[in-house]
């Protein structure tokens, strides 16, 4: 008894297993299917039903690394399944897939497995052409003891490809320091004529040209996305900020500011300026009137025109406290879409960033040397606290606030001095190990 459960056990094992065998096309004809739907999908999602692009720069490097991963993966799958549905179908003979039938396992029409396999083999068809560059970063980079040629039949083309700064070693490196030979130091053959070697093999590439245009056109793109992006961090608050002053705020303000009774200045400053003013107004009449050797002006016409001139004072400084109202709140519209567009444009920064990574380490050392000498003189140098005061004085008049000259004197002592020990440490700890020529000529040329 116990045998012959065993036996049917054994039995329906096989069974199954067979019956496995028989739907092996059908199963894996499906799952490579399913893997070309899904990459197909990806691409009428994220790049407007074009291929992956891989070198794309709409995307930050983070982003193309995930759509590489799983096109890498889809690629595997369906590329597995189509050689087993190729060898299943090779073994599979006449008495197989009449089994099949008799066990109930519905094949598909040859009309849709050839519909199927003609989809799958036109989305892997795109990759399967220049598998090699799957595998490349967002932005192709050349090594900079590569310089890349391209000759057209008219004239010649020359692109200097952009350089990634070196790395900075990080401290796990400089606890273990590899104590360097002279074998490892020098190799058989002097580094010029290797590099000399090199070039040669990437002037003969015949698809030397293809890399250099598209290097160019990746460029072009990265160059085009970071200076839009740029405009639109200054254009888009200017523009909320008037927007929200106008329509907004504006209103807002007029209405709760619209009686005579509202206080005319919003600090004693503003009070002290419209005096003075007055006072220079009165001292102005009476030299006109002592020019023109007329008779002098009577208490009354003196008083009439000093009333006149007051009142205009008055117009004049209710216009700029509620201005100055107005910019507080229209500010926080700016603020805000500031923050929002740099929330929603992660890709554009990452871009921006290694667009003007590319631009300063293709700087020269003594180009280099110069903007860090000109900023730290703006900023940091003798000249610097007249700017930061102006600065601080003209901050205080757009918000309608008092220029507190304790205030003043003591951001002008603190913050500068701060900048400039930041910007030494800076100087110190990175710049001196990513350019240490630059540091050589910002030293010279300081002194």
């Amino acid at each position: 008894m116990k045998n012959s459960v065993f036996s049917q056990k054994i039995y329906s094992f096989l069974l199954a297993a067979y019956r496995w065998y028989l739907q092996t096309p059908e199963r894996s004809l499906h799952e490579a299917y399913d893997a070309a739907l899904k990459i197909k999908e990806i691409e009428d999602k994220h790049f407007n039903g074009n291929k992956i692009d891989i070198d794309s720069a709409t995307y930050s490097k983070s982003v193309m690394d995930y759509f590489e991963s799983d096109l890498n993966k889809l690629l595997k799958i369906a590329k597995m399944r189509l050689t087993e549905f190729k060898g299943s179908r090779w073994f599979l003979n006449e008495e197989n897939q009449k089994a099949a039938e008799k066990a109930g396992i519905e094949h598909p029409s040859p009309s849709l497995v050839l519909e199927k396999l003609n989809f799958i083999d036109r989305v892997i068809s795109k990759y399967t052409i220049n598998s090699e560059q799957i595998t490349s970063n967002a932005l192709v980079v050349k090594p900079p003891n590569l310089p890349v040629n391209a000759i057209s039949d008219e004239k010649s083309l020359l692109v200097n490809v952009p350089t990634l700064p070196p790395k900075i070693p990080t401290q796990d490196s400089e606890k273990k320091p590899k104590p360097k030979g002279k074998i490892d130091t020098t190799g058989v053959l002097p580094r010029s004529i290797l590099s000399t070697i090199t070039r040669l093999q990437v002037e003969l590439d015949p698809n030397a040209e293809k890399e250099v245009i598209q290097n160019f056109r990746q460029t072009q793109r990265r160059t085009i996305i970071s200076i839009r992006f740029i405009l639109l961090l200054i254009i888009v608050p200017l523009l909320t900020h008037q927007i929200a002053k106008a329509f907004v705020v504006g209103p807002s303000v007029e209405h709760f500011r619209s009686s005579e009774q509202m206080q005319i200045f919003l600090n004693s400053e503003m009070e002290e300026e419209a005096l003075e003013e007055l006072e220079r107004f009165e001292e102005k009449l009476k030299f006109e009137n002592l020019i023109k050797n007329a008779p002098p002006l009577s208490s009354e016409q003196m008083e009439t025109q000093m009333a006149n001139k007051a009142g205009e004072l008055a117009e004049e400084f209710r216009h700029e406290s509620s201005n100055a109202i107005k910019n507080v709140f229209a500010d926080m519209f700016s603020v805000g879409a500031f923050i929002w567009l740099l929330l929603v444009s992660k890709s554009s920064i990452a871009v921006v960033k290694d667009f003007f990574d590319n631009i300063v380490y293709g700087l020269s050392d003594s180009a280099k040397a110069f903007i860090i000498i000109l900023f730290t003189d703006i900023f940091v140098g003798f000249h610097s606290p007249h700017g930061w005061e102006v600065l601080l004085e003209g901050v205080s008049r757009h918000w309608g606030l008092p220029a507190n000259r304790d205030f003043i004197f003591l951001f002008i002592a603190t913050f500068p001095v701060i900048l400039d020990t930041i910007f030494k440490y800076w100087i110190f700890r990175y710049l001196n190990r990513i350019s240490p020529s630059a540091v050589a000529t910002y030293r010279n040329m300081n002194e």
